[in-house]
Formats: structure tokens, C-alpha cells, sequence
């Protein structure tokens, strides 16, 4: 199973991504774009696989992965204070993968339902969506 995470600004949230889900998918291949450097270096030291960064390097890995990790922003152009790109928000919208996103409140896109929520909650739902669909049972 080859796992796709991507984020932008200093890769925090896809750090968080990585190290958990290199804790809890035994098997699973992750891969980490960043949109810059600080966050390609920050989710590769979180123990990613393999990693790259920018615009063709999002639209080559969308296409080969089997699940995409990400900020909602990663599928909204301008996003993320304009790191996401229109091509990186339609290669991983229009990607064959399945897509997990976490809702944040950022840059004037407002998702209603998820303002109780905490971002270590949210990363360890996003994990779990992901050990389902990589077919592991919850433990």
C-alpha cells in the first residue's frame, strides 16, 4: 500500500501524519511532498520512506498512490497561504487514490462541524481511516 502524505508551510501536520502512521501501518509505503523544503524535511525526519518536493513531484506521486493524506487545503488551489498550487489541488482531487483529509479552519476555508476538535484527535482519525482502508483491524 503506498500512502501519499502532503502539506506545505513548516509540515507540521504531516509530520504528526508520518510518525503515526509509521507506528501503526506495518507494511504500508509513505511517501511525503512537501510543497516546500521545511516540509519535505520535516515529514522525511518523521520517518517517511521516500520523499520530494513541489508542484510535478505532487502530480507524478497522486497518480502512483493508493491513498492521499493531507490538509483539506491540499485540494483547494491558492490554499495554505498559496502553497497549493491549481495543478497540486487538481492532481490529487482528480487522483484515483482514496483521500483522507484533515479539516482545518485556515485561509479563509471554513469547514461547519469540526471546531470542538483538537489536532492530535484529528490526526489519530486520520490514521485510523487509513489503517481501514489498508484493510488492518483497529486495535
Amino acid at each position: 500500500m503506498n500512502i501519499l502524505v502532503v502539506d506545505a508551510q513548516g509540515g507540521g501536520i504531516g509530520r504528526q501524519l508520518v510518525s503515526s502512521m509509521k507506528q501503526s501501518l506495518k507494511g504500508a509505503v509513505i511517501w511525503a511532498v512537501g510543497t516546500n523544503v521545511a516540509a519535505t524535511s520535516a515529514m522525511l525526519k518523521a520517518g517517511a520512506d521516500q520523499s520530494a518536493t513541489g508542484e510535478n513531484a505532487v502530480v507524478v506521486a497522486a497518480r502512483k498512490a493508493d491513498v492521499i493524506v493531507g490538509p483539506i487545503g491540499i485540494v483547494i488551489a491558492d490554499s495554505l497561504f498559496g502553497e497549493i498550487t491549481p495543478v497540486m489541488a487538481k492532481a490529487i482531487a482528480q487522483s484515483d487514490a482514496k483521500r483522507v483529509f484533515i479539516p482545518f479552519n485556515h485561509c479563509d476555508n471554513i469547514i461547519v462541524g469540526v471546531s470542538g476538535y483538537n489536532t492530535g484527535k484529528l490526526i489519530q482519525e486520520a490514521v485510523e481511516q487509513v489503517r481501514m482502508l489498508c484493510g488492518e483491524k483497529m486495535e
